[in-house]
Formats: structure tokens, sequence, C-alpha cells
């Protein structure tokens, strides 16, 4: 999605406000759909860890390229994080300010950190699945339908013009070395707080000023492309075609590693692990996917090869559970 394709979005309030409803939402009320959403994040994150095989990332099974962390340290995260996706989807219902969902991450982030004795096991989902959680008590709020469509513009309408701002920053990052000017690209490192990591720059913007690769605050400022633009219509295809539920994740997770540029593997690995991740990812959708019998063994080929080059694409992964998300937030709206 262009640029301007985001503004012009942001510039059709008419869209978003067609289905106002003129009934406020009783305190109880907020409060029960606050607690569904954020129900529905945990469960979206819940899926994507126990997805099996997801090339070099932690399941159940294994922990892939990681020797810090497994299945119990995303499971001490995601247990920290549960109050949080109440927290901002309660500040969406309320039409909160863009500052107040940031300093919602912010805790976050503090509390993620503490439950897994400072490993980095969401950050990114922080800002993608926390800026939804937030869109959907907005749409909710304002009787705005759940489609992947209306929650898009929900967010780039009341949200869009301070997301664009506080992607701003990414492209003059206290000088990229070597005249390199930050690129959009889609990477799902980085959060709502994560420009500033113990006191200096988060590893995704140490990513972005050495490779020209942006982050997850351009991804917001353009409505999560990478959700709707490309994980979610893969997940749809599949379930279209009758594939299991880990198949359609399989799918969808190895099309957004064909597609975006992650800052996790960019900085385990440089750029030749970006382009071993891609050459997998467009060789295993090459085949057929999951469509192809094989595909399973081929998956773990390449969870092998992943691990032996420490790759992990954990940006990835965080957008598959946002993907798993919408997909959720859309049948609260199904009768």
């Amino acid at each position: 999605m262009t640029r301007a394709a985001a503004m012009s979005l942001r510039a059709a309030p008419a869209m978003a406000r067609s289905a106002i409803s003129t009934r406020r939402l009783g305190r109880a009320e907020k409060l029960d759909f606050a607690r569904e959403v954020a129900r529905l994040a945990v469960r979206s994150l819940h899926a994507e860890l126990c997805l099996y095989p997801k090339p070099g990332l932690v399941s159940p099974v294994d922990s892939g390229s990681h020797d810090d962390m497994d299945a119990g340290t995303f499971m001490r995260s995601m247990f920290a994080l549960r109050h949080y996706f109440k927290k901002i989807c309660l500040a969406g219902l309320n039409d909160a300010p863009f500052a107040q969902l940031k300093a919602l991450g912010i805790a976050a982030e503090t509390a993620m950190l503490k439950a897994t004795r400072g490993i980095n096991t969401h950050r990114g989902a922080i800002f993608s699945l926390g800026m939804l959680c937030a869109t959907a008590g907005h749409a909710r709020a304002r009787g705005t339908p759940m489609t992947p469509a209306a929650l898009r513009a929900a967010m780039l309408i009341r949200w869009g013009e301070e997301l664009a701002m506080h992607a701003a920053p990414a492209a003059t990052i206290s000088g990229p070395p070597r005249g390199v000017a930050p690129a959009m690209a889609a990477s799902a490192d980085g959060s709502l707080p994560g420009d500033e990591v113990a006191g200096g720059l988060s590893n995704g913007l140490r990513v972005a000023a050495r490779y020209a690769v942006s982050g997850a605050r351009e991804e917001g400022a353009l409505g999560l492309p990478s959700v709707f633009e490309v994980g979610l219509p893969v997940l749809l295809a599949a379930r279209a075609r009758g594939a299991t539920v880990t198949e359609e994740r399989v799918d969808t997770l190895y099309m957004l590693m064909a597609h975006i540029s992650d800052s996790n593997v960019y900085h385990r690995a440089g750029p030749h692990g970006a382009e071993i991740v891609r050459d997998h990812a467009e060789r295993f959708l090459a085949q057929g996917g999951t469509a192809n019998s094989n595909w399973r063994v081929d998956a773990i080929a390449s969870h092998h090869v992943f691990m032996q080059h420490r790759l992990s694409p954990g940006g990835a992964a965080d957008l598959l559970a946002a993907c798993c998300l919408v997909q959720a937030l859309a049948a609260l709206d199904t009768p």
C-alpha cells in the first residue's frame, strides 16, 4: 500500500463512521469486550508459538535458533501481556490519543522483560497486536464492523497521522552509516516504545540504520500492510481451499518471510541471512506451499538450515500472530 493510499484512507472518515451506533456502551460492556479481545490476542500469540514446523523459531518442540529462550519463556511473556491487551483495547474504546497507547506499550514492554528476565520475546507483538486491540475497541465503540478492511481504515483514520509522525524519526536515526537512507520495509522488530532499549537504540533501529530496514513504525504508519495485504489474504485463501489450521498458518508465515525485511534476521545474520530466509521461503511457496505433499519434510529441512545459521524470522512470526488476531476479530461479527 502506498503512502498516498494510506493518506486517502485517513481522509475518508465517512467510511469509518457510516455505521456509527448512537447507543453508548456501558462500562460493563466495555470491560467484557476488552477482556474478550485480550483473550483473542493472547490466543493468537499462543497459536504462533505452538505452530510447527516453522524455520528457526521457538515452539514446544524445540527452541529453534535460540539458546536463551524456550516455549516456557514465551508463555511467561504472554501471561505478563494479557492485562496490556485489555487496557489498550479499553483505551481504544475511550478514544485515547496515540500518546496514551504508547505509554501502555512502554509499560507492557517493561512487564515482558521482567517476566522473561530481560529477553525480548514479543516486542514486535506489543506494537502490532496492541494497535489491533486498540483499533478493535475504537471500532466497537462506534458500531464499525470488524472486517479487516474496516479495522484497517479505523486505525488509519484515528491514529494514522500520529503513527506517521512516530515513523518519521526512522528516516534520520542518528546519521545512518555509509550514507544509507532507510527504505520502506515491513519489519516487526520495534514496538510502540521500542526506540530505545537499555539506554541505547533497539535492535530494530540499529538494523534500520545499518541495512536500510525501517522497522515496525513504518509498518504501523501504513496500517500494517504486511498483515492486511500480504499475510491475511494467504491465510484466507488457504482456508478456502480446505487447508488445515496448521497448513494455513505455515503458508502465511512463509509468505511473510518471503516479503518482509525482518530486522530480527538482519540483526542476527545480516543481509546474507536475510537472503537465505527469502530463498527458502520463495522456494517453499513456488513448490505449492502446504499444498505440496512433501511440505512438512521441506519445512523441517529449512528449520535445520536456519538453526545452523542462527536465523530466526521473529518479525514474520509476530505478524503471523497479528493475522490470526485480525481473523479472530472478524469472527466476532459472524453470526
